[in-house]
């Protein structure tokens, strides 16, 4: 996809409703895809979890996965994902988490993930990625590439669940 009005587009052929569960983006995704006209078919809702209670209040991400992994990794961005999903009527829910800035070599790197019931069960898939730049650019890289990846997701997402791929399963 190229553009956020592909986005929609994708979601609307597909008759999804989309959550999102933003960290370090602050919101930036939802309000990318607000500026689509006919978006409120397709968006939901979005969560805005900065700090780590947050994420366990709204999200439902367990402490022990925290103080384990750390706030900027795939397995808190896989919560927050399902999180997500579980606190609104969505059919997907794509979340991020990460440092926009830093120092060393945490600086840039964005976890995200994406949720969806399928056959009655939560699946997710994750993946991390570094930016380069300054805060802002980070934080607007970060929120377009996770929209623009949402169909990779939903395909990555279906072809596990067609292949049963236990990997892909959460809490798998």
């Amino acid at each position: 996809m190229q553009s956020v009005e592909q986005v929609v587009s994708f979601l609307e052929k597909y008759q999804l409703s989309l959550v999102t569960a933003e960290s370090c983006t602050g919101g930036m995704m939802a309000s990318l895809l607000a500026g689509v006209p006919g978006c409120g078919a397709v968006l939901d809702r979005g969560y805005v979890a900065y700090s780590p209670e947050a994420k366990q209040q709204c999200l439902g991400v367990a402490p022990g996965t925290i103080a384990r992994y750390g706030l900027t990794s795939e397995e808190v961005a896989r919560e927050m994902a399902l999180g997500a999903l579980d606190n609104s009527e969505a059919s997907v829910a794509l979340a991020n988490t990460g440092l926009a800035e830093a120092e060393g070599e945490m600086d840039g790197l964005v976890c995200f993930a994406c949720a969806m019931l399928m056959d009655g069960e939560p699946w997710v898939v994750s993946e991390q990625l570094r930016f380069d730049g300054q805060r802002n650019q980070v934080r607007e890289a970060a929120a377009r590439h996770g929209l623009l990846q949402l169909p990779y997701y939903y395909e990555r997402l279906r072809q596990a669940v067609a292949a049963k791929l236990p990997i892909e399963a959460a809490g798998g």
